[in-house]
């Protein structure tokens, strides 16, 4: 099964992943997980990134390369691009627009790009892609405000195990504009 975790950057999709998983690759219950962490993979390897970004301090990744590169890819793939690609089941973590500009700036973001970010998060950009892409039917819409990241890894595992239905529309963060 390939699982797309994808939404806003600061949402939690990086600390919720890492506990999906322990050193050897297999879940709490036994079954073995395959966990890519998108975004390292883009730094790690420069043939799946075009150009920098200096404005945004990123880069700008060639999501045909990474297509490529990912091939018949299983597990989870993790990033705020992962809902770009091929996938069974998609997660989009969502965040309070407020909550996640404080996230983003204690993390040392611009205070430009955390705005930016946390005004995407209202629009329901992310979401809205996945959605036009897989259809609300595969699409696992989970608000990480008030949650740790080991509650939000749990309601991942929901989804993985066939335990939680799809949702979209369940979040809505439009008071934020």
């Amino acid at each position: 099964m390939r699982v797309a975790v994808t939404g806003t950057p600061g949402t939690g999709k990086t600390s919720a992943t890492e506990r999906l998983a322990d050193e050897d690759g297999s879940r709490e219950s036994g079954e073995d997980m395959n966990v890519i962490h998108l975004n390292e993979l883009i730094e790690s390897e420069a043939d799946l990134w075009t150009e920098r970004d200096e404005d945004r301090g990123s880069l700008v990744a060639d999501l045909e390369a990474i297509s490529d590169r990912l091939g018949d890819w299983d597990g989870i793939l993790e990033s705020h691009l992962a809902h770009h690609f091929e996938a069974d089941r998609v997660v989009v973590l969502r965040c309070a627009p407020e909550v996640l500009e404080d996230r983003l700036l204690e993390r040392g973001e611009p205070e430009a790009t955390a705005h930016e970010n946390a005004e995407s998060e209202a629009l329901d950009v992310i979401l809205s892609e996945a959605v036009e892409r897989f259809g609300r039917e595969h699409v696992y819409e989970i608000d990480t405000t008030d949650r740790d990241p080991d509650a939000v890894a749990a309601e991942i595992e929901r989804v993985l195990d066939g335990d939680r239905d799809p949702s979209v529309g369940t979040v809505d963060f439009t008071g934020y504009l």
